[in-house]
This record gives C-alpha cells, sequence and structure tokens, in this order.
C-alpha cells in the first residue's frame, strides 16, 4: 500500500510554517507605494525647510567667517570630506545651498527620484560633515530616513516619473525593475501593484522602531522619567519651551500625565511592526499627534516634522484606500485630475529636453557594459546593501544601551554613512535647568556690551531664556561649546563674536569674556534650587586664533 512517508509529511509541515511566517512577515513590512510618495515628498519639503533655517545663520556656521572656519575643522576634524567644505566664502556657500535645494525640489516632486534622493542624501551627508557641532537627533533620523530611500521606489506614484513613460532614462520602468529585483532576495516578501514588502521596506519601519526602543531603555533607566516627573521638569528649562509650552509649564498635573503617555508609547512601539492595517494607523496615530504636540510646546527644530514622515510609511493600504474614497466623495477629483495633467504636460516637455541633450561619447559602449552586470548589480544594491545595514543598525542600537559590541569594521562603515545609533532624547536624564550666554565684550572706548545679543551686560536669568538664543542651532551650538571636549571651540567662538562685532560696529571690541549662567526652579514651589554663572574663556581678540590656557 503507498503511503505517504514520514520524512515528506515532516518536509511539508515545515514548509507551510515556512510560508505562514512569510505571509505573516510581508504583511507586517509592506509599505504601500502611495505612503511611499507621500513619504517622498515629505523629505523633499522637510530638506528645503531644512536648508531655510540654516541659511539664517549660514555665515557663522559654514563659512571662514564663522565659528569653525576650514582650518579649525581640518584641525579638529581629520579626515572629513564634504563639498560644503571646498569654500569658505559665503556667496559660495549660498551656491552649494542652493544647489541642494534644486535637488530637494526634484526629489519632491520626483524627478529621476532615484538620482534626487541619492544627491540629497550625499549632500546632506556633506552639509552635517561641515559643522558637526550643531547637529540634533532629528538630523540624524533625517540622515537614517534618505540612506534607507535609496532602496525604495520612491518615483512609483505621485511624481513626474511615474507619468514620463518608459522611454524615460530614470524613470517608473527603471524603479519596478529595482523594486522587483530586491523583492526576490527576501522569500515570501514580494511587492504588489499597490505594496513594498522587501528588505528596504523593512529596514525604513525598523529604523524608525530602533530609535524609539533605544530611547524606551535610556528612559527606563531614569528615575524621572519613570516616577511621571520628567516633562514636568523640562517645561522648567524655558531655553526649550515655547508658544502652547510657556502656558502647560504651570499645569504639573497634565504635564505628569504626557509624561506617564510617553513612556507607555515608547514601550509599546513593538507594535508598530508587529500590528498591521487600522490598529497600526492608530497607534501610529497617536506617536503622530504627541509630536505634533512637541512641536508647538518645545523648540527642539525640525525634529518633530521629521518623526511625522517618518511614521508616513507605516499607514498601509487600507488606510490609502480610505483616504482615495474620501478624495472621491469631496469631489477633489477634479483637482487631483488637474494636477496630474499638469505632471503630464511637464513629463512630456521634460521628455523633449532629454532627448535634444547630446548623448556623451561612448554612451552606447558604456550602456551595453551596465546591462552586462545590470542583474548582479541589482541584487547588490537592493538586497545585500539593505540587509547588510539592517544588521548593523541593530547591532549599534543594542549597543548604545549595553547589550552588545560592535566590531570596529562596523563601527567604521556606520560612522562612513553617520547610521551609528545612539537615541537619547532629554534621556536618562532630561534638561530642567534654565541655561543663557552672556558673552561680555570690552570695547575700545571703556565700556562693555553683551557682543552675542547685542545688549546690555546682565547676569539676571532672562525672562525668556528661549529669545536669547538666535535659532534652535545656535542652543545646540552652545551647549556643545560647553562641553569639556570642546575647549578649542570656545576659542573660535569667541573669535568669531569678536570679527562678527567689528565688522558691524564702529567701536571695536577688544576681549570678549564668555559666562553660561543657569538656573534650576522646583516646578511644585517655584523656588530657586540652584543658580549662578560660570566663565567659559576670556579672549584677546587680537591675540591667538586659540587661547586656551
Amino acid at each position: 500500500m503507498n503511503g505517504t512517508r514520514p520524512d515528506d509529511t515532516a518536509r511539508s509541515r515545515v514548509a507551510a510554517l515556512v510560508g505562514r511566517l512569510s505571509t505573516a512577515l510581508a504583511a507586517r513590512v509592506a509599505v504601500d507605494r502611495r505612503a511611499l510618495a507621500a513619504f517622498r515628498i515629505g523629505l523633499g519639503a522637510v530638506l528645503l525647510a531644512d536648508l531655510a533655517a540654516r541659511s539664517r545663520s549660514l555665515t557663522a556656521f559654514y563659512t571662514d567667517a564663522g565659528v569653525l572656519p576650514r582650518r579649525a575643522l581640518f584641525a579638529d576634524y581629520a579626515g572629513t570630506l564634504s563639498v560644503h567644505a571646498l569654500v569658505g566664502e559665503p556667496w559660495a556657500v549660498a551656491l552649494v545651498f542652493a544647489v541642494a535645494g534644486a535637488v530637494a525640489l526634484a526629489l519632491c516632486v520626483g524627478y529621476r527620484t532615484r538620482l534626487a534622493t541619492a544627491a540629497s542624501w550625499l549632500l546632506l551627508l556633506s552639509l552635517h560633515a561641515r559643522n558637526p557641532m550643531v547637529l540634533n537627533a532629528g538630523d540624524d533620523l533625517l540622515l537614517a530616513l534618505l540612506f534607507w530611500s535609496l532602496f525604495l521606489p520612491l518615483g512609483a506614484r505621485w511624481s513626474v516619473d511615474a507619468v514620463r513613460g518608459p522611454d524615460a532614462r530614470d524613470g517608473r520602468e527603471e524603479e519596478t525593475d529595482l523594486t522587483a529585483d530586491g523583492d526576490a532576495g527576501v522569500s515570501a516578501l514580494d511587492a504588489t501593484e499597490t505594496a513594498v514588502a522587501n528588505v528596504a521596506a523593512m529596514a525604513v519601519l525598523a529604523q524608525v522602531l530602533v530609535m524609539y526602543l533605544t530611547n524606551a531603555v535610556h528612559k527606563f533607566e531614569s528615575e524621572l522619567w519613570m516616577s511621571g516627573e520628567a516633562v514636568v521638569y523640562v517645561m522648567q528649562a524655558d531655553q526649550f519651551s515655547y508658544l502652547l509650552g510657556d502656558y502647560l509649564a504651570a499645569f504639573t498635573p497634565l504635564l505628569r500625565a504626557f509624561t506617564v503617555l510617553w513612556v507607555a508609547l515608547l514601550f509599546a512601539s513593538p507594535l508598530l511592526l508587529l500590528l498591521t492595517g487600522f490598529p497600526r494607523a492608530v497607534l501610529a496615530s497617536l506617536f503622530v499627534g504627541m509630536h505634533l504636540g512637541m512641536a508647538v510646546t518645545i523648540r527642539v527644530g525640525l525634529f518633530p516634522v521629521v518623526v511625522v514622515v517618518g511614521f508616513l510609511p507605516f499607514f498601509q493600504t487600507p488606510v490609502w484606500d480610505v483616504v482615495a474614497r474620501v478624495v472621491d466623495r469631496l469631489n477633489w477629483a477634479r483637482g487631483v485630475a488637474s494636477w496630474r495633467a499638469r505632471c503630464v504636460s511637464l513629463a512630456r516637455r521634460l521628455n523633449a529636453v532629454d532627448a535634444a541633450l547630446p548623448r556623451p561619447v561612448g554612451a552606447e559602449r558604456l550602456a551595453a557594459l551596465r546591462s552586462g552586470g545590470l542583474a548582479r548589480g541589482r541584487v547588490l544594491f537592493t538586497t545585500v546593501l539593505p540587509y547588510a545595514f539592517l544588521v548593523l543598525i541593530l547591532l549599534s542600537s543594542a549597543a548604545s544601551v549595553g547589550y552588545a559590541e560592535v566590531p570596529d569594521p562596523a563601527e567604521d562603515a556606520l560612522d562612513t554613512v553617520e547610521m551609528t545609533q545612539s537615541w537619547q532624547m532629554f534621556a536618562p536624564d532630561p534638561i530642567h535647568t534654565t541655561r543663557w550666554i552672556v558673552a561680555v565684550g570690552a570695547l575700545e572706548d571703556g565700556t562693555e556690551r553683551d557682543v552675542y545679543r547685542d545688549a546690555a551686560v546682565t547676569f539676571d536669568r532672562p525672562d525668556r531664556a528661549e529669545t536669547t538664543y538666535r535659532t534652535s542651532r545656535w542652543r545646540k551650538y552652545l551647549k556643545n561649546v560647553d562641553g569639556a571636549d570642546n575647549e578649542n571651540h570656545r576659542s573660535y567662538l569667541a573669535n568669531y563674536l569678536c570679527g562678527d562685532w567689528n565688522r558691524t560696529h564702529e567701536t571695536d571690541v577688544e576681549t570678549v569674556t564668555i559666562y553660561r549662567g543657569y538656573e534650576r526652579t522646583n516646578p511644585y514651589n517655584g523656588t530657586v534650587e540652584a543658580a549662578d554663572e560660570y566663565e567659559l574663556i576670556e579672549y584677546d581678540c587680537s591675540g591667538e586664533f586659540i587661547q586656551n590656557e
């Protein structure tokens, strides 16, 4: 009698189990192509906003007349590679900013999307390298999201590329092919017409999750966070609080509730990957709501906006189907059709321009060489690299909380692309001391002036410490200057203040003495627990460039 052999039965059961697990994994890492389109638009918009915000301090932070001239940059940061460091004049740096803005705009509209994504990532990497002293967690996250975007079909929907046609050199056809090859590298993680479920999609979701889990571990080590007091104390540091934060500081029970809710969300963050569909959307919306609340209560630059953009891939196909039905019901279809018609018209004009451009010498031979190694290159680019760096960021995250060690070669790879995972935002010990800068300038006429704020010298706590910082990046920079390992930067800052004052005032400053003032207040009874100021540096404006002795 013919029967089924036991080993065949076991093999079929294992195959069935693997199939179910693969299907479950694919359902959890699938990212709707419309979500990727919104993600692309958000990244482009954030890049433009970031460039605009940085431009307010372009001379101070990115030129030879600023706080980190190139001779100091190359001396303190050996091996720096930065396009922005090739020039030192304000007009030349502004030109590089303009190029970065044009590329970000191309990413936003989805023109030559993959090329625009790569160029945006490289230019942002270059910008970060030009002045590491002004970077924050939002910068790290934005760079990481752009890195993962290199492996995703961001231009497949709602883009110029999507309507340029199959003859486009960097259009929809290439995006689709690359995605298909990438999907082949993950068993059962195949991309449908609607969603993409490959290792890069998994990585972009994991990046946000890693940030929250790492930060949750750091907060778990904090008595203030675990007792529900952290946000109450953070709001006393009014160099951060603004807008609604100025009013919420008095409502301590509400702030305690926000602390408990935020800690609970951090520890519930693994559900962002375990849940699917509408349950995931509800949890993601809670995170988005908290970050939008952060945006109108504490001044932390573009970090909340970057996180909101990072959440767009978490909203899966059912959510976007609802959005599409709402658009239909609200009679917005005509507007969408009009927008698409304009995109089609623009795409046709771009195609005509592309066709008119002269082909470089040897273009046909180059195309033949590319086609020969294209399959191998695609597998490397869309599967091997994302896999490798996904493992590396997970390892780096575990190392940042003491659960693993990163081998030196892996650490070098992470450092090269600025993907080291260290998410300590307001943890383990949240900032709860108000701090401000007083830069006492002794003028040549015998008087004194605060040469940072161009105001009378006073060491009293300002009414609003937040207003004493020119921008949130200035606050971050001055915090870093106060660090024990940054003594040289105190000279750089003082030298900049000397030069900036003397360029813009008739009476020159001869010496600058920089102080750091601070005050810590009990949020429950309003009493001052500590207050003082201490000297960072006394600097002779006519002396040596570095004066740390």
